[in-house]
C-alpha cells in the first residue's frame, strides 16, 4: 500500500460525562489525569436543564484529547478494557470509531480506590491519512476529497491489524 494512503490515529479523546458539578467532578479531573498523564479540560453544560438541576455553562465533565505515542498506549489499554472487540456499528462514514467503558478499572494496571469511587468513561479514536492538515490548517485552508477520508472498511481493517480486535 502507499505509504500516503494509509491510515493512522490522528487523536484519542477521552470523555467523562458527569451531569453535575463539584467534589464529583474534582475526583474524575484527578483520575484522568492519572490514566492519560494529561491535564484535563472541563466541558460546560449547553443549556439548562431544570429536571437535572444543570445551569448552562456549568461544568459537568471532564475531557481529554490524546495524540501520537500517548493515543497509541491509551487506546492499547482501553481496548484491553474491552477484550479487544468491538461491534461493526461502532465505526462511521468516516473512519472514525468510539466505543464507552463502563467502569476505569477494567483497565489493566488500575486498583479500586474507595475514596474515588467509579466512573464511566467514552473513547473516540479520529482516524486519518497523510496530507489530513491541509483541511485544518489556518493559512491556506482547503477541502479534501471524499477518497481522501478513511473508510469504514479501511478503519476495521486497520485496528485489526495494528491492535488485534475482533469485530462483531
Amino acid at each position: 500500500m502507499n505509504i500516503m494512503r494509509r491510515p493512522r490515529i490522528g487523536k484519542v479523546v477521552v470523555n467523562m460525562g458527569l451531569g453535575e458539578s463539584g467534589e464529583l467532578l474534582e475526583k474524575a479531573e484527578k483520575l484522568l489525569q492519572q490514566l492519560t498523564d494529561q491535564a484535563p479540560v472541563r466541558t460546560k453544560a449547553k443549556i439548562t436543564n431544570r429536571d437535572f438541576g444543570i445551569r448552562k455553562g456549568e461544568p459537568i465533565g471532564v475531557k481529554v484529547t490524546l495524540r501520537s505515542a500517548k493515543a497509541d498506549s491509551f487506546l492499547k489499554r482501553a481496548l484491553e478494557a474491552k477484550e479487544k472487540t468491538l461491534a461493526a456499528r461502532n465505526f462511521d462514514d468516516k473512519g472514525n470509531f468510539a466505543f464507552g467503558i463502563g467502569e476505569h478499572i477494567d483497565l489493566p494496571g488500575v486498583r479500586y480506590d474507595p475514596s474515588v469511587g467509579i466512573f464511566g468513561m467514552d473513547v473516540a479514536v479520529t482516524l486519518e491519512r497523510s496530507g489530513f492538515r491541509i483541511k485544518k490548517r489556518k493559512i491556506q485552508k482547503k477541502p479534501i476529497h471524499h477518497r481522501d477520508y478513511v473508510t469504514i472498511d479501511e478503519a476495521k481493517e486497520f485496528v485489526m491489524e495494528n491492535f488485534g480486535v475482533r469485530i462483531v
